[in-house]
């Protein structure tokens, strides 16, 4: 089946959906920073580089779904809170939009589960709204969801909407995963030597990296970052990785951050050495990409936002996976309903 991908960034969902068996004909990212590592690893896809306000339905191939995660700095709890107030929250009328005009067999996306909170019940129940009757409309499936339960080894909160159009007639079903928790000695620990810290103004070592983008963020922290534990030891899964190195969580060979009072806590005296943040191929075997997928950035805060930003791949395969199957049982189904009316007919 084919699809589409908006809000691609280096396409942590899209390399779920392909891992399932899709077909990603096309994707769009508007972030120049992002474009040759996504052009690079999906070397099959044909990348729209413009703002999706600036496309035309038209313009975009005919396709069996549309996936993608309209950006969630709006909605995110660490953030504004702004939601669709915003005009990054506003972009979900776009992804609407083409929708409504393309009209595919589904469609998925996702978004940080601060968009359930309170402040945003009224513009979530409109979104809701509009995913519905969109065009002939769809049967909308919605549920938060956690990354630590899909073969992820991260504690990362997130709400995923599944339509199914209605001439199909079913509704999608999230399936219960059954996955051991991983944990960060799981996915990293191999990666303990061999790090390098970024060159001068976070620049990139490149080439000198003996495993690609096993490189850290050097620098102060701030008095947030200070304000609470930011060490997760081998034996549990990590925090969020966010889009952003300053907010990587602190390397597991650190002992927990020591409490002082309220909102204040220090390094333990004498250990300081060992606090490094995650590095970015760290960060990225947390998101569950592939060691051949390379990212590409001349400072590495950019890589770590590419990482940050992006659906965890064992995750988007699990729901890429659970749709492709329900799409195909839908379809046998109808064929063997097709079967018995003609024998019934003869």
């Amino acid at each position: 089946m084919n699809i589409v991908s908006f809000f691609a960034g280096a396409g942590g969902l899209d390399l779920g959906f392909q891992k399932a068996g899709f077909n990603v004909i096309w994707a769009n990212e508007y972030d120049k920073e992002i474009w040759e590592t996504y052009q690079k690893n999906h070397p099959h896809t044909i990348l729209d580089k413009r703002s999706i306000v600036n496309i035309p339905s038209d313009e975009v191939p005919v396709c069996d779904g549309i996936i993608g995660g309209p950006p969630c700095q709006s909605w995110s709890e660490a953030g504004a809170m702004k939601g669709i107030e915003d005009k990054r929250g506003q972009l979900f009328y776009d992804f609407i939009r083409i929708l409504e005009a393309k009209q595919p067999k589904f469609f998925l996306a996702e978004n940080v589960s601060g968009m359930l909170l309170d402040r945003h019940s009224d513009a979530l129940k409109n979104i809701k709204e509009l995913f519905r009757n969109a065009g002939i409309g769809y049967e909308l499936s919605f549920e938060m969801v956690n990354a630590c339960d899909y073969n992820v080894p991260q504690d990362r909160k997130r709400v995923i909407f599944v339509g199914i159009r209605k001439d199909l007639g079913f509704t999608f079903q999230f399936q219960q995963p059954n996955f051991k928790k991983l944990t960060l000695q799981d996915a990293i620990l191999d990666l303990k030597d061999n790090v390098l810290p970024a060159k001068i103004n976070n620049k990139t070592n490149g080439n000198s990296c003996e495993i690609p983008n096993h490189e850290y963020m050097t620098g102060g922290f701030s008095t947030i970052f200070m304000s609470r534990n930011r060490v997760r030891s081998w034996d549990e899964p990590s925090f969020t990785i966010q889009a952003g190195g300053r907010h990587a969580p602190i390397h597991p060979q650190a002992p927990k951050m020591k409490f002082i009072e309220q909102n204040i806590r220090v390094f333990v005296p004498g250990k300081e050495g060992l606090y490094r943040r995650l590095s970015v191929r760290e960060c990225a075997r947390i998101q569950t990409f592939p060691d051949d997928f390379i990212f590409h950035y001349d400072n590495i805060s950019a890589g770590y936002k590419m990482i940050g930003n992006a659906v965890p791949v064992n995750l988007a395969y699990f729901l890429a996976n659970s749709i492709k199957v329900q799409l195909q049982q839908n379809e046998t189904n109808h064929q063997i309903k097709n079967i018995n009316k003609e024998a019934v007919a003869v």
